[in-house]
């Protein structure tokens, strides 16, 4: 073993060590919330479509990569058919790393081969994909890494596929090989450098025209690259630029809660890993936001039902997802994109956790009553039965949400996982968090 290597897992171990009395502290307020448990048992016909629902999305995660490289697609055809689209989303294959560790875990195929994909995706990532300054482009050749149809470097999408590398380091803690890469590809990206001299960091970067005019400076998916910027061992950003985007509230219904104009998804993503049941920072509890938030959506989608009649209890959920005119970021509140009376399933299955009875209710009435929405690998990713239209796609990172947030309500198997990394718990510990029984206020807050 390196010595490098050496030093990196006795560090990680104090860290661990010494942070642990924060995740105990906040475990204290986390029983009252949302994983299945003893006190709060999962229903038998729920966990069989969970079930059912994890094992299709693997199938995805699993056939629709590449064995050379281990990068995931953007799309593929979701009844599995071959599809010659080659192109992979760096964020669709964080989404499978974290993918692969649900499945090594439940035995869904053979764990030999498992760890060996985890360890291609993370050798190609670290020693032969182009990077700039250790951020990915968001699409690339899912076979060769060639960047695709001149997008940008992303900052968001690199972080999602971060998300997965610390994941699956800490899942394979002992294991060398996978510590050694994923600690190279987290401690490569440089945070400083995508600020671009401001107090927020930017959307990305493009070789022809530099750093994107837009920056992640409100309120959305961005608290998991945020977090990582602060926690990095080798390239931090400062912790007080957490207070740096803003937090605007809205109401809706009576429903008060921190909301941007964008889709439902904001509310879901960083979710996936940072567990954030019982934690409060100097502004909210993000996971109560996001169940108002889910809880205000809901209410949305039935409040138009006049327009769109198939919109009930059990049948609502607009999110980013393709269209009968292609894709779109659609949804509300406030009212976003072309509705038309479509249902993305991923919208109710990425909030699993913050509504599970609503949501769950949803995706039976799916998985029931509208055959022609199950393929393969598991929902479409958008259809509208009034129109007769349903996508023969499925998309990555849809897929990806759906699994975790299944996985995280039955066992909160990936929370449990990523909230052992250190770096992690160092990062949120920076900016305040601490448990709801617990004052609030601004600076350090010693939990240990």
């Amino acid at each position: 073993m390196g010595s490098k290597l050496l030093l990196v897992l006795l560090v990680s171990a104090f860290l661990a060590v010494s942070l642990s009395s924060f995740v105990a502290d906040a475990s204290a307020s986390h029983h009252k919330s949302t994983s299945a448990s003893a006190a709060n048992p999962i229903k038998p016909a729920d966990d069989q479509l969970l079930e059912e629902i994890e094992r299709a999305a693997f199938l995805f995660f699993w056939e629709q990569a590449s064995s050379i490289t281990g990068q995931v697609k953007d799309r593929a055809l979701a009844d599995g058919q071959l599809d010659p689209r080659p192109v992979a989303s760096i964020a669709a294959t964080g989404y499978g790393l974290s993918a692969l560790t649900i499945a090594y875990e439940r035995g869904y195929h053979s764990r030999e081969a498992i760890r060996d994909r985890i360890f291609t995706t993370l050798d190609f990532a670290a020693n032969k994909l182009e990077n700039v300054h250790g951020f990915f482009y968001h699409f690339i050749h899912y076979h060769t890494g060639e960047r695709q149809w001149e997008c940008e470097l992303s900052s968001i999408d690199t972080a999602i596929f971060i998300c997965g590398v610390l994941n699956v380091r800490q899942y394979f803690s002992e294991d060398p090989e996978i510590v050694e890469l994923a600690t190279k590809i987290y401690e490569r990206v440089d945070y400083e450098w995508m600020l671009n001299n401001q107090t927020t960091l930017s959307m990305g970067w493009k070789p022809e025209s530099g750093f994107l005019e837009d920056s992640w400076n409100r309120y959305c998916e961005l608290m998991m690259l945020v977090l990582q910027a602060i926690g990095s061992p080798t390239h931090p950003i400062p912790a007080d630029l957490w207070n740096a985007f803003s937090r605007e509230s809205m109401t809706y219904a009576g429903l008060t809660y921190i909301q941007t104009a964008a889709p439902l998804f904001i509310h879901q993503f960083s979710h996936a890993w940072y567990d954030f049941r019982g934690l409060h920072d100097n502004y909210t509890d993000y996971f109560e936001n996001s169940v108002t938030a889910t809880k205000a959506h809901k209410l949305f989608c039935l409040n138009i039902s006049d327009e769109f009649p198939d919109y009930r209890d059990n049948f609502w959920g607009i999110t980013s997802s393709d269209s009968i005119v292609g894709y779109q970021a659609w949804g509300g509140p406030p009212r976003q994109g072309q509705i038309d009376g479509s249902v993305v399933p991923c919208a109710a299955a990425g909030s699993i956790p913050f509504l599970p009875e609503e949501t769950i209710a949803v995706l039976l009435n799916i998985r029931n009553n509208h055959p022609e929405a199950w393929k393969r690998y598991g929902y479409i990713d958008a259809f509208n039965p009034t129109l007769n239209w349903y996508n023969p796609d499925v998309i990555g990172i849809d897929v990806g949400i759906t699994m975790l947030m299944a996985e995280n309500y039955r066992t909160g198997f990936i929370w449990n996982t990523y909230m052992k990394d250190p770096q992690v718990l160092a990062s949120m510990k920076a900016v305040s968090f601490v448990p709801k029984t617990k004052s609030v206020r601004r600076g350090g807050i010693k939990l240990i």
